[in-house]
């Protein structure tokens, strides 16, 4: 680690997925740049990490921090990346294999290019820690449970991003009962009392709940036994379900919510696609709505949810039966308030800022060991 000095801590935030790569540089809380890298081409996920740091005009370093998509069982809080974690990691990669190996990969470039710098990794389980214990549980064996099968629940980082907001945006979504939709590739959606997860769509792993971009969501297990009993091999049906699934493998065309929208008047199967995902969407804010007892806010937010004023409109229309109501007007302009008058619960979009909250917790885990280490020191 870095020893202590007069100057701001400067963090490098890596995001890394399975096709890009976004990162942001802050000196202490101030975003100094930002942005996304495709890997495209010969470019890695190794390659971009490395070019990322030794660019001069981002050194030095004191901090390197790591979006973690899961934690499994043991890693619950943010935590400094030591070998022990990154073992820990490894023994995950098979529960969410689009996110696990590039955030490894970005952790284990990074901390050979800049061994001296402070490495912290933050992920996105964690929020979802206070769901009851009934919530966590699967309906299996119990002893399946002790062999770390669980519900999980992910994008959690991005739903901290959003409750950091709320309360100056709407002190009834802080405090109330309010259904949080993170609308992109990935997609999931949170249910809430007072700011805190009580249900969430994905589970074991990033596979479940609603259709996502290329991932069926809710799914009949017996598909995947149908698959296996019939040929199909385990690296096959992985394929299937993460990479061929979902707006994909509906439309047959693409993942891309903007694309599907541009092809949807003439194209039935994208249409389709996007129609489903409404279905979806909607379904699930019903279904979380109906465990945390009723609707004050719903909340959408990320790449669909925050751009994609149609899909925010036909959801919102599938709920006139719990007195959801836009205003038009608003949902068009992308305003952050956009229910209308007579809606019985408030309708928000919000940005999500993923990578200020990785930023905040890898700065608040580094003074904490710098404060450790200065004791020791005194001692």
């Amino acid at each position: 680690m870095n020893s202590a000095t007069p100057r701001s801590a400067r963090v490098l935030v890596l995001n890394a997925g399975s096709s890009t790569l976004k990162y942001a540089f802050f000196e202490e809380a101030r975003l100094v740049e930002s942005a996304t890298l495709e890997m495209v081409g010969t470019t890695t996920i190794q390659k971009a990490v490395h070019s990322l740091c030794v660019r001069k005009t981002l050194l030095p370093i004191d901090i390197i921090a790591y979006r973690v998509v899961h934690g499994g069982v043991d890693l619950v809080s943010p935590v400094e990346v030591t070998s022990g974690v990154v073992e820990k990691l490894k023994a995950t990669t098979h529960l969410a294999p689009l996110h696990q190996k590039p955030a490894l990969e970005a952790i284990e470039t990074a901390m050979t290019v800049v061994p001296k710098a402070f490495h912290a990794a933050c992920f996105d389980t964690a929020f979802h820690a206070t769901m009851p214990a009934e919530e966590k549980r699967l309906a299996l064996p119990r002893e399946m449970y002790d062999l770390g099968i669980r519900r999980f629940g992910f994008h959690g980082l991005s739903y901290e991003s959003i409750v950091r907001q709320l309360p100056t945006l709407s002190v009834r979504a802080a405090q109330g009962r309010t259904v949080v939709c993170h609308l992109g590739n990935g997609a999931s959606l949170c249910g809430m009392i007072g700011s805190q997860s009580k249900t969430t769509t994905m589970s074991f792993t990033p596979q479940d709940g609603l259709i996502m971009g290329t991932r069926a969501g809710r799914l009949d297990s017996g598909v995947i036994l149908h698959l296996l009993q019939n040929n199909y091999s385990v690296q096959d049906v992985q394929q299937i379900l993460t990479k061929k699934s979902g707006l994909l493998g509906i439309s047959s065309v693409s993942s891309d919510m903007r694309e599907l929208m541009r092809r949807s008047l003439e194209h039935f199967e994208s249409h389709q696609a996007i129609t489903m995902f409404c279905n979806s969407v909607a379904r699930e804010i019903a279904s979380a709505a109906t465990f945390i007892g009723g609707l004050d806010a719903l909340v959408f937010t990320a790449g669909i949810g925050e751009n994609c004023e149609w899909v925010r409109s036909q959801v919102v229309k599938k709920l006139a039966w719990i007195g959801g109501e836009l205003d038009e007007a608003k949902n068009q302009a992308n305003a952050t308030q956009l229910h209308s008058s007579s809606s019985s619960f408030e309708i928000l979009r919000v940005a999500t800022d993923e990578q200020s909250i990785i930023a905040e917790h890898a700065r608040t885990i580094w003074n904490h060991a710098k404060s450790l280490a200065t004791k020791h020191t005194d001692e």
